[in-house]
């Protein structure tokens, strides 16, 4: 008999199995060489909690609701260890905000395990918070609860969007208090402590890579891209008749044919994920290298945020607010440079340069057309890719910064402007175009849109409808077409710092209301109209709900 469904959970640990490891087993900061991870036990924890969980993660282990317990507060804060766990922490490096900046590695993320549910599908558990590691440099490797709430909302949100991410299982509060000094100013405060369980078929990174070409470990980088290859991309191998695909070993010759093929993979999965993080408005914030999967997924939800009020400079990282680096406008550029710092590690042992470049002019080739194609859909239109769609948008942004407008609120209401309805208003009249009636409540300060930017709104509105009207699509099908790429509920920084709020008093029930929300981003939910209003004036400079730092 069984104490918990968890225990029918089937572990694979391929990534320790295949992988050379740490050989010293004990838990203190230092230099790692010549391997891909080192074992890190979780510090146990006094009084761990459940305040939050994804019921779609627990299906995606084969568990239900009722798995979620006492047992399971256990496990998921690091305080008991199933049969099969092996925990451990992973080396890379990376360039943070431009600097290669040595060895990195997980300082406060430790592997559990990975499981493969019933459909064969692998899932790595990985618990952020749960104490310190051998990357923990001088840091507790412990997490509190508003960034940890934080990334547990986000990751399921994201995924409700559509945009490929990294999930969350669990949030659980630990009963212990962190010391964190939220704005590096001098002024540390006590935190609730809490763990967020993390889960992805890989939690590789750039800076995995990064890490061994900057030591010159050409072995050891050959055989964490055949892990990679063989986990996530094994029908490289099997095309190639490569002896690797058999999946016992990682050591042996992989062709510079097979490796340029995998990383254009890379570049191709990027682009597509940028592109899908812009069309919601979705700003990183921190997208050094070691912040970079291989998978094309949104990984470390650390001071992220949503574009409101169109601004291509916003940033919401205090840390980058002077150079704006990762501004929403740069990601794309910033997804081609990490891509390039890639590239140049495999070069190690890859002779293959344009190959590799090739991927490198994938990745702008894909982010192009899928963008195009991306801005068509929200707007409604049949393509952009003509002089004068491109015209229509680059005064749409325009409009969007001068007027102040909310962008998610926009384009929502958009899909109610219709080919008609002020089209063949005379310019005289263009500044009382009814279309701004339905636009108004996206405006942050309707007083500062006055006659003559009331104009220029009238004038977009029109060659708009006029673009409608020559594109002939159904009214009905534009609207559903427009709505399904436009979402209406996002987790907006306010909406975030509520529940915040009320779950340091030890209120969690907005924890799972919101998610419950977030769950259908797209749908009309006449209930739940208030989730979906622009930032409250309370919430334009508050910390938290304006611009975040990367303390946690």
């Amino acid at each position: 008999m069984i104490a918990s469904p968890l225990e029918r959970l089937r572990f694979d640990n391929r990534f320790v199995r295949l992988l050379p490891g740490d050989p010293e087993t004990r838990n203190f900061r230092r230099q790692v060489h010549k391997a891909c991870y080192s074992w890190a036990p979780p510090t146990p924890v006094p009084a761990p909690r459940v305040i939050g969980y994804s019921r779609e993660m627990l299906a995606e282990l084969d568990l239900d609701e009722a798995a979620v317990d006492g047992f399971f507060a256990e496990v998921f804060s690091g305080n008991r260890l199933l049969p099969g766990m092996q925990p451990f922490a992973m080396c890379y490096g990376g360039h943070q905000f431009g600097t290669w900046a040595g060895q990195l590695g997980d300082g406060r993320a430790i592997n559990l395990a990975e499981v493969i549910n019933r459909r064969g599908v692998r899932w790595v558990l990985q618990l952020k918070g749960a104490g310190p590691t051998p990357y923990s440099r001088s840091a507790d490797g412990l997490a509190v609860l508003r960034s940890s709430l934080r990334e547990f909302l986000c990751s399921e949100a994201m995924e409700h969007l559509g945009i490929p991410t990294t999930r969350a299982l669990s949030l659980v509060v630990t009963g212990q208090n962190v010391l964190r000094d939220m704005f590096y100013d001098g002024h540390p405060q006590l935190e609730s402590g809490a763990i967020v369980c993390r889960a992805a078929p890989s939690f590789l990174r750039f800076g995995n890579f990064e890490i061994f070409a900057a030591r010159k470990d050409e072995e050891t980088l050959r055989r964490l891209i055949a892990y990679a290859i063989l986990t996530d991309d094994p029908q490289l191998f099997a095309a190639a008749n490569n002896p690797l695909s058999n999946g016992n070993s990682t050591d042996g010759i992989i062709e510079d044919r097979i490796i340029v093929r995998w990383f254009q993979q890379i570049c191709r999965r990027t682009a597509e994920l940028i592109v899908r993080w812009m069309g919601v408005g979705f700003v990183h914030g921190v997208m050094n290298t070691d912040n970079m999967s291989i998978l094309g997924l949104t990984i470390d939800y650390g001071p992220y945020g949503w574009i409101e009020e169109y601004d291509p400079a916003w940033t919401p990282n205090t840390t980058d607010a002077e150079g704006r680096r990762y501004c929403y406008g740069n990601q794309p550029e910033i997804g081609m440079w990490n891509l390039v710092r890639l590239a140049e590690a495999l070069l190690l042992v890859c002779q293959d340069r344009s190959g590799l470049q090739e991927g490198i002019d994938l990745y702008a080739q894909t982010f192009h057309a899928q963008w195009d194609d991306l801005l068509a859909r929200k707007l409604g239109l049949a393509s952009l890719k003509t002089p004068a769609g491109q015209k229509l948008v680059e005064e749409l942004w325009d409009l969007l910064a001068d007027a102040r407008l909310d962008v998610p609120i926009f384009f929502r209401r958009l899909a109610k402007i219709t080919p008609s309805g002020g089209s063949d208003l005379p310019v005289d009249q263009l500044a009382s175009h009814p279309g701004l009636s339905v636009l108004e409540g996206a405006c942050y300060e309707p007083s500062a849109v006055q006659s003559e930017l009331r104009l220029r709104i009238g004038q977009w509105l029109r060659s708009y409808q006029q673009r409608l009207a020559s594109d002939g699509l159904p009214e009905s099908q534009r609207t559903l077409e427009m709505n399904r790429v436009n979402p209406k509920y996002l987790l907006r920084n306010y909406l975030a710092q509520l529940a915040i709020d009320r779950a340091t008093t030890g209120d969690f029930e907005m924890i799972q209301s919101l998610l419950e929300v977030l769950r259908r981003p797209y749908d009309e939910q006449e209930t739940n109209e208030t989730w979906s209003a622009k930032r409250p004036d309370w919430a334009r400079d508050r910390p938290g709900c304006a611009m975040l730092s990367c303390s946690s």
